[in-house]
């Protein structure tokens, strides 16, 4: 498996001749996460989902930034804790992603669990004269490190003549940045330089080299971390070290609205739980793969009514794989592995969602047309309900369930209304369909016999 590393430029080959060690930036839990967070964490699940596949045992590490300014604001303007608005917004974070069908990471580590950990990080920094102590805090020196620039592509030069960084006196560089920050404002902690917090970039590069290693598989995030947040890693993970940071960075193309980037300012930001109310789970993973994962996306509705009509297709494949009953296809077979095939090589070159996806529809609508054509047998219907649930659970999605009873409720309505139909009770019969549409079930009607599939409800589609 290749995979496009930004670093080198160029694709380099995934080790899957052992467990995978990926390092993934989550969210700082200061507000609800959006659809922009949704597509990064749901390419990755996506990507473990593939790899868990083939049988590779997967290790996957996703922090939660809980002590940031941001969160100190939103405390401070809620007359709350840092630690109240850390909880509560975490907690959210988990009922969007199990939602939205994302297996849980193997860990979840919080900045403010590992504080002992990032100042070790940072005493050896200090020890190796990469970082020193100023009077606002202790600060990374960005001339230590002569590669600095190497991942956004960024010369030290270049910065520094267009350097935005808010002007601090105490720095002996613009381009340097703090590791530590000395404040009074909870929540602090002691270090051996004074009371403060640990800066942004420093807790990534203390738990990932903790759980991962020095030398782990895929760093991964948005794209939008690449300056300085990733290349602000690099720097002080191999300063510290001395050795190669992660072998391959990848990251995922924002997701703008209009072809704007999504911000609070312009309140054109879409909550995840907001998306998922109106579109669901499958409509909203189907968007963020849509597109290959390193380009952006735009969020429109009329783009996600195009995943619903797919999504619909889908729904018609699996009932029609359940009621299958026809002369069975002998050619269907080598269409079955060769779109297996096309999906897994999609995934397998540069993690191209876009191809995989088009292999999984391929297979969804020639299904559909054997069915369509009475020639849709139970052999048939066994082979592609293997290859169909396989290609589901690696793109994460799922046909809601149906209970028993709720079966044989639908099964009765429909007996029913073939007896008043028969009985030419028209008016009788189509108050039956009438209640079958309120549940969200719709009749397929094949030559002899009738089936039904239950529509997932979507909120906008009404």
């Amino acid at each position: 498996m290749k995979i496009q590393d930004t670093l080198s430029n160029i694709e380099q080959e995934l080790d899957i001749s052992k467990n995978v060690k990926i390092y993934l930036c989550g969210v700082t839990v200061y507000d609800e996460s959006h659809i922009g967070h949704a597509r990064t964490i749901i390419v990755f699940d996506v990507l473990r989902k593939h790899l868990e596949n083939k049988g590779i045992g997967i290790e996957l590490i996703q922090n939660f930034t809980d002590v940031d300014d941001k969160i100190i604001n939103r405390a401070q303007t809620e007359n709350s804790t840092a630690e109240e608005i850390s909880t509560k917004y975490i907690e959210n974070y988990f009922k969007d992603f199990d939602g939205l069908n994302v297996k849980r990471a193997t860990n979840y580590p919080k900045a403010t669990e590992h504080i002992d950990d990032i100042i070790k990080f940072i005493e050896k920094l200090i020890e190796k004269g990469i970082a020193y102590t100023s009077k606002n805090g202790v600060y990374f020196s960005v001339s230590k490190f002569p590669s600095y620039g190497k991942l956004s592509k960024k010369k030290i030069d270049e910065l520094q003549s267009g350097s935005r960084i808010a002007v601090d006196e105490q720095k002996k560089d613009p381009l340097d940045f703090a590791v530590w920050k000395f404040s009074d404002i909870e929540p602090t902690w002691d270090s051996p330089w004074g009371k403060g917090r640990p800066g942004w970039h420093i807790e990534c590069s203390a738990m990932s080299i903790k759980y991962l290693g020095e030398n782990f598989d895929i760093h991964g995030g948005g794209r939008d971390l690449i300056f300085p947040h990733h290349e602000n890693e690099i720097a002080q993970s191999e300063s510290c070290t001395g050795s190669q940071f992660a072998k391959i960075w990848m990251h995922v193309g924002m997701v703008t609205i209009k072809g704007e980037k999504m911000s609070k300012s312009i309140g054109n930001v879409k909550s995840i739980k907001h998306v998922t109310e109106n579109w669901g789970p499958n409509i909203i993973r189907l968007f963020c793969l849509s597109g290959h994962y390193s380009k952006p996306i735009d969020y429109s509705e009329e783009m996600l009514k195009e995943n619903l009509t797919k999504w619909r297709q889908v729904e018609t494949c699996h009932y029609e794989l359940i009621h299958a009953s026809d002369e069975n296809n002998e050619e269907i077979n080598e269409l079955i592995t060769k779109l297996g095939m096309e999906f897994d090589t999609a995934l397998d070159s540069d993690f191209n969602t876009h191809l995989a996806l088009s292999a999984f529809f391929q297979l969804v609508k020639e299904t559909n047309r054997l069915a369509a054509e009475e020639k849709l047998g139970k052999a048939n219907s066994d082979s592609i309900k293997i290859e169909l649930k396989r290609m589901l659970e690696i793109l994460g999605l799922k046909i809601p369930e149906i209970t028993e009873s709720e079966k044989e409720e639908i099964n009765e309505l429909i007996k029913n209304r073939e007896t008043y139909r028969k009985e030419k009770q028209f008016e009788k019969a189509d108050g039956i369909r009438d209640k079958l549409n309120e549940m969200n079930v719709e009749l397929i009607d094949h030559k002899g016999k009738t089936i039904w599939m239950r529509k997932e409800k979507i909120k906008a589609e009404k």
